[in-house]
């Protein structure tokens, strides 16, 4: 019933630039905070930014000055656009989605691989 479809996801450059898509369905999109996560081979799950639903966003340090989120609340997506690369940022990136108001109600995409590499 509930969806995040992660797209955008590939091989980058150091240096260069990937931006990152996600696109929800079957929840009031307008009341949750959206966010991306991500998983590094050997690491544990990190949080790299939120936006909540009036548009307050939240940046992980290593990511912060490099990395944009937004969302589209008319068209039900959230966005991360990713510059400035570092082979650092390789990971699997996950869409994640909770409720403002109910906390427990909380939801994971499949997640998309980003590799940055020359």
């Amino acid at each position: 019933q509930v969806q995040l479809v992660e797209s955008g996801g590939g091989l980058g450059q150091p240096g260069g630039s990937l931006r990152l898509s996600c696109a929800a369905s079957g929840i009031t999109f307008s009341i949750y905070v959206m966010g991306w996560y991500r998983q590094a081979p050997g690491k544990q799950r990190e949080l790299v930014a939120t936006i909540t639903s009036r548009g307050t966003t939240n940046y992980a340090d290593s990511v912060k000055g490099r990395f944009t989120i937004s969302r589209d609340n008319v068209k039900n997506t959230v966005s991360l656009q990713m510059n400035r690369l570092k082979p650092e940022d390789t990971a699997v990136y996950y869409c994640n989605a909770r409720n403002t108001y109910i906390i427990s109600s909380t939801y994971w995409g499949q997640g998309t691989q980003v590799t940055v590499s020359s």
